[in-house]
């Protein structure tokens, strides 16, 4: 069996180390490309402008569009009757006069030609929270929310993945936790993941991952298949719809290959969309927009956050990785590696709820964002990964398959650090240098008609923001609603510091080889109303 961990810092070397450097370089490029083609040919840095902007304006348009389907899809998922649907799909019929969708007709036909995974009931739901120093008032509503799904909760292990190194209290509050919620569940583990760990960096993987086999522990004890029960992963303030836990039920015993395949919901960033600053709603808003949008590309959905995954892949996979602080995304590519290619995300298209950033004060607020999006954009360290094991490594993995993957990882990056840059400046570039081209004049007009229709396809974007609301506290006062529109002002700046800059941050230090070895835990603070009217945030 091949070795599918992440190689040490240290034994970085050779094409690693190249593949390490590439998003670096080519996002560097890409921005001195248009100095660099003005300075000698401006017709041509003209032209690669002008396609540039083009195509970013076609992939802006689609994706709006898509966001608009992806929401719509979502509502009519959280309608459906899940539990309904799970017990005609055990039955394998449904009531003559019943009105279904078409994709459950055809898994009664498929049920009456091929037998079920097993039955409903006995598949066990492994829930595990990952928490290092979130307070009472951000864990409880997550377990709440699990606990009050619409979903029988004896069939539910929900486990609490704790930090060692956050010390006594909080190892008491997750005692305190345990004891409270222990006759809710199946059974309530509260885990601690020691601290210093040899081989971790300090990260949500190792933490996870030792409640992982933990959990494999405790079914071995039990005498439990692994393969009846399904662990989605949470966040501390990850709180998945009523019907998720049912869904993903439905989905897993109708799937042809569980086993070498998971399952993600639609992040959406709203518990608290209210109450953070502007800019950090806008990108929050902006978050949920995209996921709902990727939801509907299967072919390039990828593990994010919140994910479900068999615990018998699990254990063929050793968990997550320890060795990375983007454990969710690069659990894609350990599946991908470990099936050898035979691996897929199918996307649940029910939301799991999660906290905008907000900390105590405004540029803690601000720094936590950052962060937050350094973090993510850190994924172009799995190019490397991909490249290696993909190419440098014997393995059977369809190379067609593996060469679409690998050019959308390493574009999507690329992208994501340039993209908002060269839409928004690079058409002033070429009359920089030439003035008096007429080509180079008439540019930043051509750009300028295209951005203004960008708004138009930006109308689109505001009028999702405020569907996917929830109610407004009453904290707030009415006009609070005229700043979830004009928020939107703040999305050019947004875009470029927390997008752009967040990412060229990420591949320089890839580039340099100043590896980003600690996972920087957002900060999650809860608005409260004191009684003097004021509002305070705790973290």
């Amino acid at each position: 069996m091949i070795n599918i961990e992440i190689p040490y810092e240290k034994n970085r070397r050779g094409h690693y180390r190249f593949f390490e450097i590439l998003p670096g370089a080519l996002s560097w490029s890409m921005l001195a490309l248009p100095f660099v083609l003005s300075y000698f040919n401006v017709r041509l840095a003209a032209f690669f402008m002008f396609v540039y902007v083009l195509v970013n304006f076609a992939r802006g348009t689609a994706g709006a569009l898509r966001s608009m389907q992806g929401y719509r899809t979502m509502k009519q998922h959280q309608k459906l009757p899940w539990a309904t649907l799970l017990r005609e799909l055990a039955a394998a019929e449904i009531p003559a006069q019943a009105k279904r969708p078409h994709w459950h007709h055809l898994a009664i036909v498929q049920a009456h030609e091929r037998p079920l995974l097993m039955r409903p009931d006995a598949v066990i739901h492994a829930v595990i929270i990952a928490t290092y120093k979130e307070s009472l008032e951000i864990l409880e509503p997550t377990i709440e929310a699990v606990r009050s799904s619409d979903y029988n909760a004896r069939q539910v292990l929900c486990i609490l993945a704790y930090e060692g190194r956050a010390g006594q209290d909080i190892e008491k509050q997750a005692k305190q936790l345990q004891k409270k919620y222990k006759s809710s569940f199946m059974d309530f583990l509260a885990i601690k993941h020691p601290a210093n760990m040899p081989g971790e960096i300090i990260g949500k993987g190792g933490n996870v991952t030792y409640a992982g086999r933990e959990l494999q522990k405790y079914l071995v004890k039990k005498k439990i298949d692994p393969l009846r029960v399904l662990v989605t992963t949470l966040d501390a303030d990850n709180r998945p719809d009523k019907n998720y836990l049912t869904a993903l039920t439905y989905a897993y015993i109708v799937c042809p290959d569980p086993v070498h395949s998971s399952f993600q919901p639609v992040a959406q960033f709203s518990n608290n969309i209210w109450d953070p600053p502007a800019p950090m709603r806008v990108l929050a808003t902006g978050n949920s927009l995209s996921h709902l949008m990727m939801s509907l590309r299967s072919h390039a959905l990828r593990n994010f956050s919140a994910h479900a995954q068999p615990m018998a892949a699990l254990i063929k996979t050793d968990f997550w990785s320890v060795r990375t602080i983007v454990e969710d995304g690069h659990q894609f590519w350990r599946s991908y590696f470990r099936f050898e290619g035979n691996y897929r995300v199918l996307p649940l298209h029910l939301p799991i709820y999660q906290d905008a950033v907000l900390s105590d004060t405004y540029w803690k607020t601000l720094r936590a964002q950052f962060l937050q999006i350094r973090r993510w954009t850190y994924g172009a360290s799995d190019v490397a990964y991909v490249v290696h094991m993909g190419f440098f490594r014997k393995n059977t993995v369809p190379k067609r398959d593996l060469i679409a993957k690998t050019w959308r990882l390493l574009e999507g990056h690329v992208t994501w650090a340039v993209g908002p840059l060269l839409v928004l400046f690079g058409g002033f570039i070429p009359v920089l240098f030439h003035p008096k081209s007429y080509g180079a004049y008439q540019l930043p007009v051509i750009v300028s008609r295209i951005q203004t229709v960008a708004l138009a396809v930006a109308v689109i974007t505001v009028f999702l923001s405020l569907k996917t609301l929830p109610p407004k506290p009453l904290r707030y006062k009415r006009h609070r609603n005229i700043f979830m529109v004009l928020q939107w002002a703040y999305l050019p700046l947004t875009t470029i510091v927390f997008n752009s800059f967040a990412a060229l941050y990420s591949q320089t230090r890839l580039l340099l080889g100043r590896y980003i070895s600690k996972f920087d835990v957002t900060d999650k603070a809860v608005v409260a109303q004191t009684e003097q009217g004021h509002k305070t945030a705790k973290l």
